[in-house]
């Protein structure tokens, strides 16, 4: 029998006693019928090709100009001819590492597919219906869309001179609050909170509540005002931190990130909503080779800030 699925329709008998009804479409939830679908900034190579130009720069998506550094090239390389296996579910050797430099115990981390995928496990254990999430807006756009697909709502508080404002997301709390997102430094604003201001959110937020520091952009911080979120959590069972490996590390294509959490329940729960398998081989060696070359990725990031400073 020659041809395939895609060239002929495949019909089935109705069956015997049953009318065949007209299509009708499986209902979806409101929530997710009514959600804007996340919309990344369109690619270089499609924005050249539209414009009719020999190339083009992407800006919107915050991503490092450099490429990934070549010992990290040659690791990837290397771990290529074994992705036919299913890559370690629980990132092992990555976890072990991460808790070597933070001076944490292996429970108190959790890997994930990037960090924003950590943003949405994080919902999905903390909140839910009735629930509700307090951010920053404008602020990372994926905060909407994760608050929404796990059925909590959204309480985004405006910003205030381009940055958080912490009077007004305290007075933002009520009962229902279970979770507050803080992206410090800001994505897209590029602001972030002092020490003194940070310390005074976490501590006016009750511990029944959680609070996510969120720092994909920390590598790039110069100021010594700003807190590192491992300062911050020390001492306070309720707070955890966001990290990434797509931003200073150049490995936005390979999706890792991770948390840090001094209450290793935090990242317990976690690891429990973990989509199996989904940080791959490559990403958990390429992470690993990042970390064994953190020298060079400074002098990237050194650069960086420098180019950042030339055009403010």
């Amino acid at each position: 029998m020659s041809g395939s699925l895609g060239e002929a329709s495949l019909v089935l008998p109705a069956r015997p006693g049953r009318r065949v009804e007209s299509a009708v479409p499986v209902p979806v939830r409101p929530a997710i019928a009514e959600l804007t679908a996340y919309k990344p900034g369109r690619s270089a190579a499609d924005l050249a090709r539209e414009l009719g130009l020999p190339a083009a720069i992407k800006l919107a998506s915050n991503e490092i100009a450099y490429p990934p550094l070549p010992s990290v090239v040659a690791a990837i390389a290397e771990a290529a001819c074994i992705i036919n296996r299913y890559p370690d579910n629980g990132s092992t050797e990555l976890t072990a590492v991460l808790a070597e430099r933070f001076a944490l115990p292996v429970e108190s981390i959790a890997v994930g597919c990037g960090s924003v995928s950590l943003c949405q496990q994080l919902v999905q254990s903390y909140a839910g219906p009735g629930d509700e999430v307090l951010f920053g807006w404008r602020s990372f756009e994926a905060y909407p869309l994760v608050i929404t697909v796990a059925g909590a709502t959204l309480r985004p508080v405006p910003l205030l001179d381009q940055t958080h404002d912490p009077d007004a997301m305290v007075a933002a709390m009520t009962e229902a609050t279970r979770l507050i997102f803080v992206c410090n430094p800001n994505n897209p604003t590029g602001t972030a909170l002092g020490r003194a201001a940070m310390n005074s959110l976490l501590d006016a937020v009750g511990p029944d509540i959680l609070v996510v520091i969120d720092e994909a952009y920390r590598e790039f911080v110069t100021d010594p005002d700003i807190p590192d979120g491992r300062e911050l959590m020390r001492g306070r069972s309720n707070v955890g931190v966001l990290r990434t490996f797509s931003k200073a590390y150049g490995l936005a294509g390979l999706r890792v990130g991770y948390l840090l959490a001094e209450n290793p329940e935090i990242a317990t729960a976690v690891r429990k909503t973990y989509v199996p398998f989904s940080v791959s081989t490559l990403a958990q060696v390429a992470a690993l080779a990042s970390l064994a070359a953190e020298d060079e990725m400074r002098e990237r990031v050194a650069a960086v800030v420098s180019e950042r400073e030339r055009v403010s």
